[in-house]
């Protein structure tokens, strides 16, 4: 018995036809990322001003803490910014301005220089409600958390953004 003769063209057309599959097949089974979480936040802007210590110093992770727990139930947008150089609050002036400017509607602050610099800017900017942890500035857009141990003020900062937000 003999083999029938196949045409060396329609061999290679078939064999062309097998890896086009065998492609497709592999690049449709392929595993795929899932697709980024992205998360979609509102347009309200919560701001911290720390001592150069920042968010990992004493003063500045329960406050921090809270901001992000109260961001993760309201999607507002947090972020945070440290006085550097002298901690005075001739010198946070400007870093707590650039708060202001920069579109947050709600500027924390913990520290002595932040803090003293609130009651210097805070009546420049009647549109953004200020808040000092653990010291008393008197103006008509300042409140004040009052220093406890650091679940307190967290939770105190927590509610003290969410209800801001709302």
């Amino acid at each position: 018995m003999t083999l029938p003769r196949i045409p060396l063209r329609r061999l290679f057309v078939a064999a062309a036809a097998l890896l086009v599959a065998i492609a497709a097949t592999v690049w449709l089974a392929w595993p795929t990322d899932p697709a980024p979480r992205a998360r979609a936040y509102l347009d309200y802007t919560a701001c911290l001003l720390t001592d150069d210590h920042g968010v990992a110093g004493a003063a500045g992770a329960p406050v921090w803490a809270g901001m992000q727990k109260a961001s993760a139930d309201t999607r507002a947008k947090v972020q945070y910014a440290s006085v550097a150089g002298p901690q005075t609050a001739d010198n946070a002036v400007p870093f707590l301005t650039g708060l202001a400017q920069s579109r947050c509607d709600l500027v924390l602050a913990v520290g002595d220089g932040p803090v003293g610099a609130v009651g210097r800017v805070a009546a420049r900017f009647p549109r953004t409600r200020f808040v000092v942890v653990g010291a008393k500035v008197a103006g008509g857009n300042v409140s004040t958390v009052a220093a406890g141990t650091a679940a307190e003020t967290t939770v105190a900062v927590q509610r003290i953004v969410a209800t801001a937000v709302h």
